[in-house]
């Protein structure tokens, strides 16, 4: 691995090998998603807790500060919207040349396995890899799932981790499952969870975190039930305990509940 992309993986990754980044890149095909009307002032309080923003262009410089943010990955896909006929059909919608213009430490894009446009987003994945490793780069595969989160189990998305890897993805960002080891095991790249649709309870989303760290995941790429929350810095702050601090979902809580009779 060449020293430029060593470097922009060590802002995202960090010294204990874990890693919490903050998606808000919801708004490409969702528009003013709720709680994300005002992306700028959603984040503000979240910033330093964040070891990498998932943002688009569009975003980042509207509504981001370039003097006070973390590490940028550049949401790079997309094509079609909630009201279209096919989330899946995506492609590449910025260049290699906007992306060093920002001064990302990397780039992430959707792949839709077992979809219609199946074909198109691996062909475009092996494309983004190839343009980014002459720049040093690092690239992040989603494993995006539509509406039908509930359908995938770890036998799916160990499939779909698996071939972004052999792809030449750097990092990919699946979900949690069952038998999450499944899905770690046979994917020789690290991994990060994404949050998935928001739950009813702090806790659903800690025993979930917990569970999948224990499995091999290296940290999140969690969102909504961040920044949807009621509480989402009390939410940072227990997340991270766990990213960074290995602490179990009881003792997570333990933080969160702290956090809200600070915040009282």
């Amino acid at each position: 691995m060449d020293w430029g992309m060593k470097n922009r993986l060590g802002r995202l990754v960090k010294a204990d090998g874990h890693c919490m980044f903050l998606p808000i890149d919801h708004g490409y095909f969702q528009g003013p998603t709720r709680k994300l009307e005002k992306p700028g002032e959603t984040i503000a309080p979240l910033i330093e807790f964040a070891d990498g923003l998932f943002v688009t262009r569009g975003v980042l410089r509207a509504a981001i500060d370039p003097n006070n943010c973390p590490p940028i990955i550049l949401r790079v896909s997309g094509g079609t919207s909630i009201i279209g006929q096919d989330l899946s059909h995506e492609a590449l919608t910025t260049s290699i040349t906007e992306a060093l213009r920002l001064n990302v430490s990397a780039v992430g894009m959707s792949i839709f396995i077992g979809s219609d446009y199946e074909y198109d987003s691996l062909v475009n994945l092996g494309q983004l890899v190839d343009d980014c490793n002459d720049f040093g780069i690092p690239v992040m595969a989603v494993t995006a799932v539509g509406k039908e989160l509930e359908k995938r189990d770890a036998r799916y998305l160990a499939l779909c981790c698996r071939i972004a890897a052999e792809f030449g993805a750097t990092i990919v960002k699946t979900y949690w499952c069952e038998d999450f080891e499944k899905v770690t095991q046979g994917c020789p790249v690290p991994v990060v969870m994404a949050g998935g649709p928001k739950v009813d309870t702090e806790r659903e989303v800690f025993d979930f975190v917990h569970d999948g760290m224990q499995k091999g995941a290296i940290g999140l790429n969690l969102g909504r039930n961040v920044w949807q929350h009621p509480h989402p810095v009390a939410m940072m702050k227990a997340l991270r305990a766990i990213v960074h601090g290995g602490a179990a979902a009881g003792e997570a809580e333990d933080v969160y509940r702290q956090e809200i009779q600070a915040e009282n």
